[in-house]
């Protein structure tokens, strides 16, 4: 997992030259940072709201919303990116309308920062949601009694006493959104905003200098870095006693009038922000493409192989790892610096080993790309695995081990008859998060893929690159109905489990 990330270093301070200046680094760092900063303010209020209503307050639609709200998590940023260009660009249908209509335009541009932040604030303010909505549910309902009988409540009760209890769950969700903000790839290459990822790609693809890659990579794993530092900093020392309680059911206050429909718009303007507006929009607009099917085809299946293959051999791997941290348990923390790093960062560092093998074994380049491929996704998504796992795995009694080896089973044969059977709910749900993430996965899949070997989100992104949104619609809408499913069963499974498991 550490080997992608010794590739950049090692290219970024290397003897070779580089084609770019120290101040156009500084120039995409500041707009990286910028964005980043947008998102995480929106996500962190609308993620927090949603969930404070979802838990805390019963209106209409509360339990469809309660697993739905997560649903955006299906859809790739950069199709919401090319819906809503589509309909709200300076040529956008229903920014034509509007002028044809009354005469007058639409006071913002969708192809600057602000466009940039509110759509990939719509694609990730579910990673806020979700971790907002599990401490909800955990919190401990004795110390909002205590509050509401001292007279503190509604809004009172959420800033002065559920959100200091739950800061590591926001601190969490809100890193996992800016490190996707930071490794988001091509909706912000579609806006025209000029990022450090968008930086990594150009100056391999356009300038063919790796070195200039590698050193737009640096920034980034700062950041990186600094982020994780913050996600685990945020845990260290936030167990409180009253967490320890035992659980009972929160009670759930009815909103009346008014706010119950102003809480029912709220969350169905934020499913239709992330999931039905856009994707309504590219599904709209299906009638008026001629859709090349071969090339479809081809990309479904190459999605496909590379979604189950990533999906595979990371979570084989995270098992392993999950399996051995209980006698080196830094490796875990190592091994979880790759979620914190966008794929173009990894795919660069791969470059390097990449030319080696293909100079020892001459004529196997497809082959070699599929596997560095493989590698860079289990790198980049190996924490998104562990999580769950480590948690199912959890679940897993001293005792029973004890007993396994007591019965002559060894370390692999405990861990096949007990562990893994144990944990396969975890097992499941890992599979399934990275086979969504490894078909949304752009950057990394267009550094390293073999020629002409498109998926769905290549040949979307190329579409988009050429102004045919028509065209890139159908393979973006594609890769959702590949992953809704998926998505639908984790939410649901999220939404009807009982707190603490």
């Amino acid at each position: 997992m550490a080997l992608p990330l010794i590739g950049v270093l090692l290219a970024a301070f290397g003897t070779d030259t580089a084609d770019i200046a120290g101040r156009d680094i500084a120039r995409y760092a500041l707009t990286s940072a910028w964005l980043a900063l947008l998102v995480g303010c929106f996500t962190a209020v609308t993620g927090t709201t949603a969930a404070w209503l979802v838990v805390m307050h019963r209106f209409p639609g509360r339990g469809v919303f309660a697993w739905a709200l997560a649903l955006p998590l299906a859809t790739p940023a950069f199709a919401l990116a090319y819906g809503y260009a589509d309909l709200f660009d300076v040529a956008g249908s229903l920014r034509i309308w509007l002028r044809d209509t009354t005469g007058h335009d639409l006071p913002f541009e969708m192809r600057s920062i602000g466009g940039a932040a509110f759509i990939l604030s719509a694609a990730f303010y579910p990673y806020v949601y979700l971790a907002m909505r599990a401490a909800f549910l955990n919190q401990s309902v004795n110390v909002l009694e205590a509050a509401r009988m001292l007279g503190c409540g509604g809004r009172h009760a959420l800033w002065r006493v559920a959100l200091p209890m739950v800061r590591p769950a926001l601190a969490a969700g809100v890193a996992l959104a800016v490190m996707e903000t930071l490794a988001d790839y091509g909706a912000v290459q579609f806006l025209s905003v000029q990022t450090l990822t968008t930086g990594i790609v150009r100056a391999w693809s356009v300038y063919g200098s790796t070195v200039s890659a590698a050193r737009f990579a640096l920034p980034l794993l700062a950041a990186a870095a600094l982020l994780l530092w913050i996600e685990r900093a945020s845990r260290r020392g936030a167990t409180h006693e009253t967490g320890k309680a035992r659980w009972r059911t929160i009670d759930v206050q009815p909103l009346a009038g008014v706010r119950r429909w102003l809480a029912f718009g709220f969350c169905l303007s934020l499913l239709t922000a992330g999931l039905l507006l856009p994707v309504g929009w590219l599904i709209w607009n299906l009638a008026q493409t001629t859709p090349d099917w071969a090339r479809l085809v081809a990309a479904t299946r190459n999605s496909l192989l590379l979604g189950f293959a990533g999906a595979l051999v990371t979570v084989a791997l995270a098992t392993m790892l999950a399996l051995g941290t209980r006698r080196l348990p830094i490796a875990a923390r190592i091994a979880s610096l790759g979620y914190a790093t966008p794929g173009a960062v990894m795919a660069i560092g791969l470059l390097a080993p990449a030319g080696l093998i293909w100079n020892l074994a001459p004529g196997s380049g497809t082959a070699v790309a599929i596997v560095l491929l493989v590698l860079a996704y289990a790198a980049r998504l190996m924490a998104a695995a562990l999580e769950p796992i480590d948690a199912g795995l959890a679940r897993v009694t001293p005792s029973m081990r004890h007993a396994a080896r007591t019965l002559g089973r060894g370390e692999a044969g405990a861990a096949f008859a007990v562990d893994l059977p144990v944990a396969r709910g975890a097992l499941l749900t890992a599979l399934l998060i990275i086979f969504i993430d490894v078909l949304k996965e752009l950057p990394a899949t267009l550094i390293l893929r073999p020629f002409d070997f498109d998926t769905l989100a290549v040949i979307a992104n190329n579409y988009a690159l050429d102004e045919r949104l028509g065209q890139a619609g159908l393979p973006s809408l594609l890769i959702v109905a590949l992953s809704l499913p998926a998505v639908i069963w984790l939410t649901r499974r999220i939404a009807t489990a009982r707190p603490g498991d």
